[in-house]
């Protein structure tokens, strides 16, 4: 019961950090409620992390995706992970105690200053590229493409497909998939670094499977979502008058 209480107030408290944040860089979250467990698993179930030596996240946030990397990184794997909102970052650092960890408070943008040589076998992110300005989104794409190993892979969720176009002008090939398992909706890409054989660039849908036995969580989250956006128009329309 202990743990249960224990694991409740820190779940509260890492939410509230995210809509902190979120209410004071709402351009830079993109988000009103942190990405779901189940979206994330799908987003890296596109790559094979098990493998990999060396992976990169643009934005931390409160940590989701760093809980479910360090899940599947290699033991002997190392992680550099980027956020810019200080809070988050001490967050995150502070609860997530692992030797391939590391936790940086600076823009991803300087990311290969961080890997000191090495190259990224995949890069995951959530980072809302389209509601970036256009200098930013471009810049973070392009240390994205130059820090990724020759084979390597950028791994992005986004709440629509409008950032499709930026990523074709990134990478020359890139798959996408649909995650009905998240508030809002996710829209997965895997983009690939490498360079085809016939110079072309192409786009692929990634079936997603087993989401059948899942609805049940998405019902209950999509309701506890409505719930906690009415809170918010409630409360923003009492604070008006």
């Amino acid at each position: 019961m202990n743990r249960r209480r224990e694991d409740l107030k820190e779940n509260l408290r890492r939410r509230g950090l995210f809509l902190r944040s979120m209410i004071a860089n709402p351009r830079e979250v993109g988000a009103v409620w942190p990405t779901s467990r189940w979206a994330v698993r799908d987003l890296l179930e596109m790559g094979d992390l098990a493998r990999a030596r060396t992976v990169v996240e643009f934005g931390v946030g409160t940590g989701v995706y760093t809980e479910e990397v360090l899940k599947q990184l290699h033991p002997e794997g190392t992680f550099l992970a980027f956020e810019i909102d200080p809070a988050l970052a001490s967050a995150v650092g502070a609860r997530l105690k692992d030797p391939r960890l590391r936790v940086i408070n600076d823009s991803a943008e300087n990311v290969e200053d961080y890997l000191e040589g090495a190259k990224a076998d995949y890069i995951v992110s959530s980072v809302p590229f389209t509601s970036l300005p256009a200098d930013v989104r471009r810049s973070l794409l392009e240390a994205a493409r130059n820090a990724l190993a020759p084979d390597g892979q950028m791994l992005i969720l986004q709440y629509s497909t409008a950032v499709l176009p930026y990523l074709q002008s990134t990478f020359p090939k890139i798959q996408r998939r649909f995650s009905p398992l998240n508030i809002p909706p996710a829209f997965l890409f895997a983009c690939s670094a490498a360079v085809l054989a016939d110079g072309a660039r192409s786009v692929e849908e990634a079936p997603l499977e087993g989401s059948v036995e899942k609805i049940p969580y998405v019902l209950a989250s999509l309701v506890l979502g409505a719930l906690i956006l009415l809170l918010l128009l409630g409360r923003r329309s009492i604070s008006r008058r």
